[in-house]
């Protein structure tokens, strides 16, 4: 084994991991999750469940990119003190223990640089992934689920939660789509560059003749949407008018101006609320209204930007985004980044993290150009 330059090696591991820190915004980071911390420490925070659950969800996830970083400059330290010891002592196991250490921290600096280019409104998001069978009949229904299982597999390896929303099984066999979550910090972003159109050749099962076979499959991939507990509505927005209640109600009901309407400006909702007694009741709940009305007028723009970044994938000839060849010989390639593997069971079995990775940094130099 070639002698290893250790202090060479380490001054350039602690150039890459600042140039990282810088724009992993450390100090943003520990706000966050100072932030998140006191606001996980409310007496109240469990009212609202699903607040909760994005509160929390989001400090374990801020506070687990600020505890990486701790401990990849921990490691580097430790193996610069491994490395003076080692020569002080000439210990040439504690040599070899620290080559190891240096090629493994390498490996966790080029995967959290990747993660560094993840730097788009969604990409921190976890995922909502859709997976429809294209051209290809019953070959691109048994495509669509090689898919379904390729994408799990590599979540499960990763450690990431999935959640399978919705399936529709083909007649014969296979999927004709199939919608799951992924549940985990950058899901998105990570698994963005996946979207496009899948192509598979190989020697159909299903054909009496055993000829070969194209089919497609598309890949769609969305951000999942923050829950929001209320909007906040600027009293410069709103017009307030308060009138006399109509209909049964009692004496003090109609006899005062009791009733409000509520006109959000910008939008123009109408609220209108006239079933409490005071003026003071019926603001309040037509205020809760107006919120609740404005929220799902949110998610629904958001809906249609989720849509927009989505794209309209074809799953057919012509738009292809990797290549899935098991006939006449193996390989797999991303036609984009020109990345190739010949293993291909290993990546239908959810061993993708080169395509993933090549596609980031792709995808990071289109915007590079375009900018």
């Amino acid at each position: 084994m070639a002698e290893i330059d250790f202090p060479a090696e380490i001054r350039a591991l602690r150039a890459k991991f600042a140039s990282i820190e810088q724009v992993s915004d450390v100090e943003g980071l520990k706000t966050d999750v100072a932030d998140l911390s006191e606001r996980a420490a409310a007496p109240g925070l469990w009212d609202d469940q699903e607040q909760a659950q994005y509160v929390t969800s989001r400090l374990s996830h801020r506070q687990s990119e600020l505890d990486r970083l701790n401990n990849l400059q921990q490691r580097i330290d430790d193996m610069e003190t491994l490395v003076e010891l080692a020569h002080s002592e000439g210990d040439p196991d504690s040599l070899n223990e620290a080559a190891q250490e240096l090629k493994s921290l390498r490996k966790s600096l080029d995967d959290l640089e990747v993660v560094t280019l993840l730097s788009g409104p969604y990409d921190e998001r976890e995922a909502v992934v859709s997976i429809r069978s294209g051209a290809g009949g019953v070959d691109a229904a048994d495509f669509a689920e090689m898919l379904l299982r390729m994408y799990t597999r590599w979540a499960e390896r990763r450690g990431y939660p999935v959640q399978v929303l919705d399936t529709s099984y083909a007649e014969e066999a296979g999927l004709k789509s199939a919608t799951f979550e992924v549940k985990a910090p950058y899901a998105f972003g990570t698994l963005s560059v996946e979207a496009g159109t899948h192509r598979l050749v190989r020697l159909s099962p299903f054909d009496n003749q055993g000829r070969r076979q194209t089919s497609f499959a598309a890949v769609e991939v969305v951000p999942l949407i923050v829950p929001t507990d209320h909007i906040e509505i600027p009293e410069n927005d709103i017009r307030i008018d308060v009138f006399r209640s109509s209909g049964p109600g009692g004496q003090s009901v109609n006899t005062t101006d009791s009733a409000v309407r509520l006109t959000h400006l910008p939008t123009g909702v109408v609220v209108s609320m006239q079933n409490e007694k005071s003026q003071i009741q019926n603001r309040a709940a037509a205020m809760r209204v107006l919120q609740s009305r404005l929220l799902l007028l949110k998610q629904e723009e958001e809906d249609a930007e989720k849509k927009a970044i989505a794209g309209d994938v074809k799953a057919s000839w012509g738009d292809q985004m990797r290549s899935y060849v098991l006939h006449p010989y193996q390989m797999v390639k991303d036609l984009r980044t020109n990345y190739e593997v010949g293993n291909t069971s290993s990546v239908l079995d959810g061993e993708i993290d080169g395509f993933i990775d090549s596609g980031i940094r792709w995808r990071a130099e289109q915007r590079g150009v375009t900018e």
